[in-house]
């Protein structure tokens, strides 16, 4: 599925929503979401599951290519976990 058809979907969901409202509603709450998880919060939706920002320290690491040991910058990763009703909807 892809934001176009999120976008239709909500359009069509909501009945007298046009394309234009549509997009710009979906483009708010991805954006919010999107903003939240920048700074360093985590995104949870009852129902669906958590985005949880994650962070990994400086460490160890190795070019798969050429074998050579090199330092891997520390990050912030992004992870989700799904909420319990989800994973039961998708293995119904």
């Amino acid at each position: 599925m892809t934001k176009a058809d999120v976008i239709e979907r909500v359009s069509d969901e909501l009945g007298g929503l046009s394309k234009k409202e549509a997009t710009d509603m979906v483009e708010v709450v991805l954006e919010l979401i999107k903003e939240t998880l920048a700074s360093g919060e985590n995104v949870k939706l009852p129902g669906f599951g958590n985005f949880v920002v994650r962070y990994k320290t400086t460490r160890r690491g190795r070019n798969p290519k050429t074998g050579e040991e090199m330092m891997l910058d520390a990050r912030r990763v992004l992870t989700f976990k799904p909420s319990n009703r989800l994973k039961t909807a998708i293995n119904a």
